[in-house]
């Protein structure tokens, strides 16, 4: 079983910026795919970013792009994602995922094993 543990969280005004961490308990480089996802309450999780561990390319959903960074350190083996101008719309709880099944997109929340238990970002208008 990977265990992955979360933090960054908080609350900030929009326009403001978090870094989120994901520590996982297996060398990120023994993995293809780690990433970041988001739920909101009634909506199904949602891919956020994803970084394949070995190759460094990454995935990112259109609400993310140009503002949110997704970035490994293998000397640290942790995995971060960098958010600036946040907006209210990015409320949610995000979760660090692994596991990938290589069935359908990295994006896809459904094609991942095991997941963090959540670390709330909350923005404010």
């Amino acid at each position: 079983q990977v265990q992955l543990v979360e933090s960054g969280g908080g609350s900030v005004q929009a326009g403001g910026s978090l870094r989120l961490s994901c520590v996982p308990s297996i060398s990120m480089y023994s993995d293809f795919y780690m990433g970041w996802f988001r739920q909101t309450p009634g909506r199904e999780r949602e891919g956020v970013a994803v970084v394949e561990t070995r190759a460094g390319a990454t995935y990112y959903a259109d609400s993310a792009k140009g503002r949110f960074t997704i970035s490994q350190d293998r000397a640290k083996n942790t995995l971060y994602l960098q958010m600036n101008s946040l907006k209210p719309e990015d409320t949610a709880m995000y979760f660090c995922a692994a596991g990938f099944s290589g069935v359908g997109s990295p994006l896809q929340a459904a094609a991942y094993k095991y997941w963090g238990q959540g670390t709330q970002v909350t923005v404010s208008s």
